[in-house]
């Protein structure tokens, strides 16, 4: 586990040495999904995200470090305009597998749509191009399983700022259910609105249960701002109420040393542990094309049932192409 003791000696040294891996990595090696997402399946780990018009392309590696692709089955997409819903804004995908199907979650025309796949590599579908049931613009899926069964859509609402909601799925993925969505966080704190914008913004959530205890980890201030960064909130049940850390952020340009720090994906790599896959700004004074980056986080005791998470800035790392 990460001690925060030991995270503060770290920090000081690593800052200057992550400055220098980001100029040096040349610009046709740079892999530049931004919202990205991992899914890890028989052995090879899937990169998907942000960064196309025409659907949202994939890449693979066996170890995190070497990247080929795109790889998609549609020339290096995986799903692509026209075989499901949307004709732009293709953003924040989630790919997960569910009895035997793969699925891919994700933002189009500002709606959420569900496409499936014999394959992580696609190519992604659906038999009737629509979205799901919906109230406003909302963007931002994440699906989540709970231990019994019960599928949750975690997803934000355009709504007086980006809001994170949930609701419940019916079991067979096609749709959400009649109840309500329920709020669970809004950006209030100081770190989630540092410019005081009339629009405060949280999103990009994700959803893992530890010690009967619901961790949603979510990016807040506009994408563009260099204090975009991650931090997350806790509950006992899937839906709230939540109670925001107070150590947030965790993952931010203080610890890790460049701008523009999140909305990525928490995942499980091959050992068991787990890894933050984000984006950052392209630079101190450029945001777009946004690159995808790594690093590991864990979890620090507090109690028997509140474990701090945690980042390991001396793992951050760039990905690039093979």
């Amino acid at each position: 586990m990460f001690r925060n003791n030991i995270l503060r000696q770290v920090w000081i040294i690593v800052i200057p040495v992550i400055f220098l891996a980001a100029s040096s990595l040349k610009p046709s090696d740079e892999i530049l999904l931004a919202d990205p997402t991992i899914f890890l399946d028989k052995g090879i780990y899937y990169l998907y995200g942000t960064g196309g018009e025409n659907g949202f392309m994939v890449y693979q590696s066996t170890d995190l470090k070497k990247w080929t692709g795109p790889v998609g089955h549609n020339k290096g997409y995986a799903l692509s305009k026209g075989e499901s819903y949307g004709t732009k804004g293709f953003w924040a995908p989630q790919v997960f597998k569910h009895k035997g199907t793969y699925y891919i979650s994700y933002t189009a025309n500002e709606q959420i749509a569900v496409a499936t796949s014999n394959s992580p590599l696609g190519p992604f579908k659906q038999k009737v191009l629509k979205p799901l049931s919906r109230t406003g613009n909302q963007i931002d899926p994440f699906i989540y399983f709970d231990t019994d069964g019960t599928p949750y859509l975690y997803h934000v609402k355009l709504q007086q700022g980006n809001r994170i909601f949930v609701v419940k799925m019916k079991k067979d993925l096609s749709d959400i259910t009649t109840e309500r969505a329920i709020e669970c966080i809004s950006g209030i704190e100081k770190w989630e609105n540092t410019e005081n914008t009339g629009w405060p913004v949280t999103e990009g959530p994700t959803v893992i249960k530890r010690n009967k205890l619901y961790y949603l980890i979510y990016s807040a201030n506009d994408f563009r701002s260099k204090d975009y960064a991650v931090g997350y909130a806790t509950s006992n049940s899937p839906m709230g109420p939540w109670k925001k850390h107070s150590g947030s952020p965790f993952i931010s340009r203080s610890n890790i040393g460049l701008n523009g720090t999140g909305h990525g994906d928490l995942f499980k790599d091959k050992s068991g542990n787990y890894q933050y896959v984000m984006h950052v700004h392209h630079s101190n004074n450029k945001v777009s094309p946004r690159i995808t980056a790594l690093v590991k986080v864990d979890f620090s005791r507090r109690s028997e049932l509140d474990d701090e998470l945690v980042a390991d800035p001396s793992t951050f790392k760039l990905f690039s192409k093979d």
